[in-house]
């Protein structure tokens, strides 16, 4: 896994803004959704460090890679994986979403427990 797009110098650890043109002053409306996203992924892939967002960031990936690596493991881990919460957890989630609690926990049990692809069959319904 590419840990980097999870701590990238060009979004701001601060607010998540993005340094990303066409989403500032080279935006149309023209543009379409795909161009946007294809844009972004591009970022993501691969960080402009002459101009970033998050300076504090950047001189860490230049200067200390291993520890950028490490810092960005540990925030995947921690904030990006949502396999590690219980069953009642997203139960209650799916439930907040406005989903019957007894629909929620069916599905979730025909699905293993896995959140999204019970989100998925919840909104096909």
């Amino acid at each position: 896994m590419d840990y980097s797009v999870v701590r990238q110098p060009n979004i701001s650890s601060q607010n998540g803004a993005i340094c990303l043109d066409i989403l500032k002053d080279q935006w149309s409306p023209a543009l379409m959704l795909k161009a946007a996203l294809l844009s972004l992924q591009a970022l993501l892939s691969a960080s402009e460090l002459d101009d970033p967002q998050d300076a504090v960031v950047a001189q860490q990936y230049l200067r200390d890679y291993q520890t950028f690596v490490g810092t960005a493991q540990y925030y995947t881990e921690t904030f990006a994986k949502r396999s590690s919460i219980g069953t009642e957890e997203k139960v209650q989630n799916l439930v907040e979403m406005g989903f019957p609690e007894s629909l929620v926990r069916a599905t979730l049990e025909a699905v293993g427990v896995d959140e999204n692809v019970a989100l998925e069959k919840l909104c096909s319904f």
